[in-house]
C-alpha cells in the first residue's frame, strides 16, 4: 500500500510565517509539520509514500525529507501543477 501526502498550497492564512517557507517546513511541537503525517504512515505499515508540493517549496522539502531512508521508507515526489 502507498500513501501519499499533500504539502501544497499557498498557506495564505499562516502568513507571515509562510512568506520564505512551506507551511509543512514549518514546527509544530520539535519537529517540522510534515513529520506527522509521515509518522502516521509508518506506524501502520506504509512504506512507500508519495509528496506532492508546488515548485517554489519542492527543493526544500526533498532537502528535508530525501530519499526516505532516515524514516526506513522510500519517498517519491510530485509537483503539484496548480492550487
Amino acid at each position: 500500500m502507498k500513501g501519499i501526502i499533500l504539502a501544497g498550497g499557498t498557506g495564505s492564512r499562516l502568513y507571515p510565517l509562510t512568506k520564505v517557507t512551506n507551511k509543512h517546513l514549518l514546527p509544530v511541537g520539535d519537529k517540522p509539520m510534515i513529520y506527522h503525517p509521515i509518522e502516521k504512515l509508518l506506524e501502520v505499515g506504509i512504506k512507500e509514500v508519495l509528496i506532492v508540493t508546488g515548485t517554489e517549496h519542492m527543493g526544500d522539502v526533498v532537502n528535508l525529507l530525501g530519499s526516505g531512508k532516515d524514516f526506513n521508507c522510500r519517498f517519491t515526489y510530485k509537483v503539484q501543477d496548480e492550487a
